[in-house]
């Protein structure tokens, strides 16, 4: 049986208490929402903080809201309330999508938004007990000198594994921040960084309360598709999101489209608004957006799945996901 660490817990009841904690303690401490990623890791001994300080007992980071230039969403919002809010459905079906097809219905009643845009990245070598890490000879992320997966070199290349964080970026979300040096926005496409051990800006002491999306118009139409290998639970193989400004007759003013699961963060697909600005969404250019995708992908051996049959997927749920933007 594996069995947590031994830690104090704590429960703020105002996001300075949370902040004022994680500062009063420092590395020993970490922030716990709904603890779906934190407390099998916990088990597993990938973290061990002597301070447990959980933030889902701070009101404000519950809201969610609908305002004429953006949708607010509170960091502790569960993913399975965003799934079936009715103006989060409304107005950014994707991210709906997106959060109701994280893990299963156990997962999605504690998971959060917050948890699921900080979570940690994930590799065949390093999700593992610590008996099995320490059989292997560690890792690059916890306790060991060298990558796994690369044999070369001093870089991570755990794969970023959420769901929500590709749709925020096609949907210019930001992130909104507080920690001891006060409240600071960061956009979610450059929240991530390319560092398998820690991939993102958020820094040390410092807590997501919320994110920030501008509200769409009327021309924008989105989709978000996932691979994996069961259609519950598992964490996803690829994930695409597109999203675009397309008029009634079919012209696209604008188009995005961000793919993860392959690095240790999302990856924009770049040249995208070029090719289909002023076009028409026809098969042949949806074709062409595929291929272009098809190119600019290269996962790596850090999931369990055949690295080319991955790679091959990716120009068919790119074209899918833009046959759905075709349909709407």
């Amino acid at each position: 049986m594996l069995r947590l660490p031994p830690f104090l817990f704590h429960r703020p009841a105002t996001l300075q208490d949370a902040v004022d904690l994680l500062r009063e303690h420092g590395p020993a401490a970490l922030p716990m929402a709904g603890g779906t990623d934190l407390v099998p890791n916990m088990k597993h001994r990938l973290f061990e903080p002597a301070h447990v300080i959980s933030i889902t007992g701070i009101p404000e980071l519950h809201e969610v809201g609908v305002g004429e230039k953006e949708v607010t969403l509170g960091a502790t919002s569960t993913l399975a309330a965003l799934a079936v809010h009715p103006e989060v459905r409304q107005h950014l079906p994707s991210l709906a999508n997106a959060a109701g097809l994280v893990a299963g219905p156990q997962i999605r009643n504690r998971a959060t938004l917050g948890g699921n845009l900080c979570l940690d990245t994930r590799c065949t070598y390093y999700n593992q007990t610590e008996f099995w890490r320490k059989a292997l000879g560690y890792c690059l992320k916890k306790d060991g000198t060298v990558c796994h997966v690369t044999r070369v070199g001093k870089k991570c290349v755990a794969a970023h594994s959420a769901d929500t964080p590709p749709v925020l970026m096609t949907l210019g979300g930001q992130v909104d921040l507080r920690g001891p040096e006060g409240e600071r926005t960061v956009p979610v496409r450059d929240f991530f960084v390319h560092d398998g051990i820690r991939n993102t800006r958020r820094q040390p002491g410092e807590l997501v309360v919320r994110v920030r999306i501008p509200r769409p118009s009327p021309e924008t139409r989105m989709a978000y598709l996932k691979l994996r290998q069961r259609k519950s639970i598992d964490f996803p193989l690829l994930s695409v999101a597109v999203a675009g400004e397309v008029e009634e007759d079919g012209t696209v003013r604008d188009l995005r489209g961000v793919v993860t699961a392959l690095g240790s963060r999302p990856k924009e697909l770049s040249g995208w608004a070029e090719m289909a600005k002023g076009e028409r969404l026809t098969p042949e250019l949806v074709e062409g957006l595929a291929e272009r995708a098809f190119k600019q992908c290269h996962p790596l051996e850090n999931i369990i799945v055949d690295t080319e049959w991955r790679r091959a997927m990716v120009p068919v749920y790119v074209r899918r996901a833009l046959e759905q933007l075709q349909a709407v």
